[in-house]
């Protein structure tokens, strides 16, 4: 059969097409399209359409004519492994994104804790993509050679396989960054995708129009031909339809291109749920035309192989023309496969067999030698497919390369299961499973494939496998069978390492990665950069560093620990996508190792942890959404509690800075979560530090000089985690800004004293009095005494006596008055509890009425307490007039302390009228009185309570102290006690 192109047109036809590729792929790049068309979820939809390899334009037409409807499992497959997205595709995007993992190697290797996992996974991938590649040369070589009918199609084959290796190297290897997703590849096998599916309609629109004459010509000549719908209905086997269906199903995530398109280009989450409707509506649309063109090249009488009737459909009335499109869409169909593969299969090859025997050394330009060697890869394995073809010598329909294909790569369903949802399989029972399921395949279809042999026989059994259209079923059946069983009886008998139980933490679906909190011996950016310069060189050391940096948003002076930890973890990510999941590993724990010791004894890290839940909460459901909804309402309780909350780890690191403690200490969340406690700036390192060291002191009130001079109050609080199970041990302190508080009180305070020191005045006056009056008097009897020195001497004595008996008076008010107002540091300090009262006695002493009172000081002169002797000379000041105000002339007003363990109990004691019932529990209220209007504030006893409270002491009120004459008032308050023997203790400053 001749049509009027000459092999020249053809090639050309076919290099311009692949040119009109590389330059949209070339305009992606140079960014001359909009970035809003190029990123558009449609395009990345229509990419994962490379799935339909040249089999979807010839091979499903021969399929059609082998097994009729059951041509659809081929795209029906790859539908339901979308539809199942979320508890499949999903989470291998999850693994492969979180750890740059790019192929299916990388993720065996990396869930399993094995280097030579990855080379025997990538050794069985190439043996099982070979013929999927040899498939699609076949069918470009062939359909040249039939519309040519020019040289051999072995020679069309490796004229092809040169021109498709140059366009691969251009697509996938042209430049350093071999990290970088591929935009404009992607770009171009959407543009592949499209023109595929056009030429097909088109070309099913010409068999159904022109061909048939529409509808009723169609329906006419299938009643004619009534075998043929009948053949076409017929269906398949039971079995063999879900194992075909399974085959499909398998390779859309396990082939190496469909791998790589849908995880390592993917864009989002968003993109992969929208393609588990989009991606089959395409496939249907593609499989449409399918049974008309089989019909209409039956309806024409072709004599070529069914699967390429397609080709010869229309060459009489289009003068071939329809022919050149079929040809169009065949090589769009295997381009776009060829290249895909390739490229994933040489990343793989690279990573997992090159790297695991030679490893380029610090002097190469490691970018620039991966670059190379991928290059050379991707040649060699193109010839290996094209040794391959040339192997087979034509001898096979594209339906039974294709199938062979499948049913190699089905192996992997059982390991991929594996990682997703058996977090005990282990890498003895994978490797066991697969060389069983593999070997099956070899022995059962590669071999009769190669040396074409009808039916070949399994050793040490009964097994017959057949050749031919159906012989794939019973290999398909019996290897994966035969992989699953050894799979799980190996992995049942054979405990996983904890290398693999990481892995399987890492890897499986309903559990969270939960990496210990631990310290590196790196401690800077530089650090790293240093550490990697040996096995990298430092050029590139100081890219990755960079590069990691960058993809962390971190700046380079961040030291906190935890910041070093992801970026740890980046730099393994990142050339775990560069050079493979077990040479980043072994590089990572080499140069970047954690610091020696007991990794069990460092806690979880929790910070981490809710980093993770916070990025894949929106892929939650059920039970684990109601808990992560109740999580976050709880975490966010703490971050708006109007205290300061900072949680600790028990290796002192923070773990929590909420909203508080930014406004009271100034220090954003992101300058400390994730640091060392010691890399907190003063005085805020002090003041927790101090309190921390001190676990058996759980509250303290301290005051803080800020660099502004400016002083602030503050009450801590502390309380120790312990939670063993998730080893999450740490502490938590609680800050509590009191300035506002403290200010007010002093206020008050010295409010109250200026109260008190109108009501002392009168008496004041009358106590200076005397002595001014006896010091005048004898001053003025002083100078009639001149001869008589003893005299003068004795006057002089009594006058200087009296002059300090008004300066004491005098400095006590004046103290007294003064001592509202903080202007230095807390007097937090042992004092005597005997002397306070004195002095208190002493003020209260000056009033009138104080004077008929007999106050009775029964506390022991040893007793000491620790407190701030001011304020509670205050308390006792406003105590003592109390009971002084209640009792009548000649009552007595009683003190006393009694001691405990670590308290001291002072107890005032009037006989006056007391407190009625009903009024006990007010009484602490500010401006609540029982004293008539003009006699009293109502602020004593309120400032009494503060200032007890501030010293960690209770306050308690007894009224009628005496039962029996139903008289009298008793207030006891209790205060720390001093111990002379132990050590003095300090304000903090």
């Amino acid at each position: 059969m001749s049509f009027s192109f000459s092999l020249g047109q053809i090639f050309a036809i076919g290099v311009g097409y692949l040119l009109i590729l590389f330059l949209c792929a070339y305009a992606t790049e140079r960014q001359w399209l909009p970035r809003k068309l190029t990123r558009h979820p449609v395009v990345y939809v229509l990419s994962l359409g490379v799935y339909a390899s040249a089999w979807a334009v010839y091979g499903s037409v021969g399929l059609a004519n082998q097994h009729g409807y059951g041509f659809l499992s081929y795209y029906l497959g790859v539908a339901g492994a979308f539809v199942l997205a979320p508890v499949l595709l999903v989470p291998i995007l999850r693994i492969t994104r979180t750890y740059q993992l790019s192929s299916l190697a990388d993720l065996f290797a990396f869930r399993f804790r094995s280097r030579w996992i990855g080379s025997l996974v990538t050794v069985f991938m190439l043996m099982g993509a070979l013929p999927l590649l040899a498939l699609q040369i076949q069918a470009v070589a062939d359909s040249i050679y039939i519309l040519t009918n020019e040289s051999s199609p072995h020679t069309l084959a490796l004229a092809f396989c040169l021109v498709i290796t140059t366009f691969a190297i251009l697509f996938g290897a042209r430049h350093t960054s071999l990290r970088e997703k591929h935009e404009s590849l992607v770009v171009a096998i959407a543009f592949e995708s499209v023109i595929k599916l056009v030429l097909m309609l088109a070309i099913g629109g010409y068999a159904f129009f022109i061909i048939f004459g529409g509808y009723q010509g169609l329906e006419v000549w299938l009643q004619d031909h009534s075998d043929q719908l009948k053949a076409l209905q017929q269906p398949l086997q039971a079995g063999q339809w879900r194992t075909m269906l399974l085959l499909f199903f398998a390779a859309a995530v396990a082939m190496p291109h469909m791998f790589h398109i849908i995880f390592t280009e993917n864009q989002s989450t968003e993109v992969l749920f929208r393609s588990s409707w989009a991606l089959p509506l395409y496939l249907l649309l593609l499989s449409l035309p399918v049974p008309v063109i089989l019909w209409a090249g039956m309806a024409e009488g072709l004599s070529l192989r069914p699967e390429y009737m397609i080709l010869g459909i229309g060459k009489e009335a289009t003068d071939g023309w329809l022919g050149i499109l079929v040809f169009v869409a065949g090589l769009s169909a295997a381009s776009g496969t060829i290249i895909l593969v390739t490229m994933a299969l040489a990343a793989m090859t690279l990573n997992h067999l090159v790297l695991a025997v030679y490893q380029p050394g610090a002097r190469f330009d490691i970018y620039n030698w991966l670059l190379w060697f991928r290059r050379l890869l991707i040649g060699t394995i193109i010839i290996a497919a094209y040794l391959f073809y040339r192997t087979l010598g034509v001898k096979h329909d594209l339906a039974s390369l294709g199938l062979t294909s499948f049913v190699g790569i089905l192996q992997f369903l059982p390991g991929i299961l594996a990682v997703l949802y058996w977090p005990t399989a282990n890498r003895i029972g994978l490797v066991a499973g697969l060389c069983t399921g593999i070997g099956i395949w070899i022995f059962g279809q590669v071999i009769p494939l190669l040396y074409n042999l009808d039916q070949v026989t399994l050793p040490a059994s009964n097994l017959v496998f057949h050749s031919g259209s159906d012989g794939w079923y019973q290999v398909a059946l019996t290897s994966v069978t035969a992989n699953i069983i050894v799979f799980i009886c190996t992995s049942l008998f054979i405990q996983p390492s904890e290398a693999e139980k990481e892995g399987a933490s890492a890897c499986t679906v309903d559990a969270l990665s939960r990496p210990h909190r631990l310290q590196l011996k790196a401690r800077t950016c530089q650090d790293f950069v240093s550490f990697l310069t040996v096995p990298l060189g430092p050029a590139t050391a100081a890219r990755e560093v960079e590069t990691a940096l960058k993809d962390l948003k971190l700046e380079a002076s961040d030291d906190r620990p935890y910041a070093l930890r992801r970026l740890r973890d980046r730099i393994q990510a990142n050339l775990s996508g560069l050079m493979g999941p077990a040479i980043a590993q072994e590089i990572v724990d080499q140069y970047l190792p954690w610091q020696p010791g007991n990794h069990q004894s460092h806690s979880e890290d929790i910070h981490f942890v809710e980093t993770r839940l916070e990025n894949y909460r929106s892929q939650l459901t059920g039970l684990a959404k109601e808990l992560d909804s109740l999580r976050r309402y709880h975490r966010q309780t703490l971050e708006y509690l109007p205290i300061g909350v900072c949680s600790l780890g028990n290796d002192r690191e923070i773990l929590m800075w909420n909203h508080s403690m930014v406004q009271l200490t100034g220090i954003s969340a992101q300058e400390v979560v994730g640091s060392s406690f010691d890399a907190l700036p003063e005085p805020w390192y002090t003041l927790l530090g101090e309190f921390i060291s001190q676990p058996d002191q759980p509250h303290i009130f301290q005051k803080v000089t800020q660099d502004n001079g400016q002083h602030r109050w503050f009450s801590l609080h502390q309380a120790h985690i312990e939670e063993p199970l998730s080893h999450m041990d740490g502490s938590v302190i609680l800050l509590e800004d009191h300035t506002e508080t403290q200010q007010l009180e002093e206020e008050l305070v010295h409010s109250e004293r200026l109260a008190s020191i109108g009501r002392l005045a009168a008496g004041v006056a009358h106590e200076i009095g005397n002595p001014i009056t006896g010091i005048s008097s004898l001053v003025q009897n002083l100078k009639y005494e001149t001869d008589n020195p003893e005299v003068i001497e004795e006057t002089a004595e009594q006058i200087l006596q009296l002059t300090k008996r008004v300066s004491r008076i005098v400095h006590s008010l004046v103290s007294f008055a003064h001592a509202g107002r903080h202007t230095g540091q807390d007097q937090q300090e042992p004092m005597h509890i005997r002397a306070a009262i004195d002095e208190a006695l002493s003020l209260v002493s000056l009033t009138s009425k104080g004077k008929d009172i007999d106050f009775i000081n029964e506390c022991s002169p040893e007793l000491q307490v620790i407190g701030d002797i001011q304020k509670l000379i205050q308390v006792f000041v406003n105590l003592l007039g109390n009971a002084r105000d209640a009792s009548e002339a000649g009552e007595s007003v009683t003190i006393t302390a009694t001691c405990q363990e670590n308290t001291v109990t002072v107890s005032v004691t009037d006989n006056g009228c007391g407190i009625p019932e009903d009024q006990l529990e007010h009484i602490f209220e500010p401006f609540f009185t029982t004293k008539e209007p003009g006699e009293g504030t109502g602020l004593g006893l309120a400032l009494v309570y503060s200032i007890v409270e501030e010293h960690y002491g209770q306050i308690h009120i007894v009224s009628p102290a005496d039962r029996i004459q139903n008289r009298g008032t008793q207030v006891n308050i209790t205060l720390p006690q001093h111990h002379a023997e132990a050590k003095s203790e300090s304000a903090w400053t």
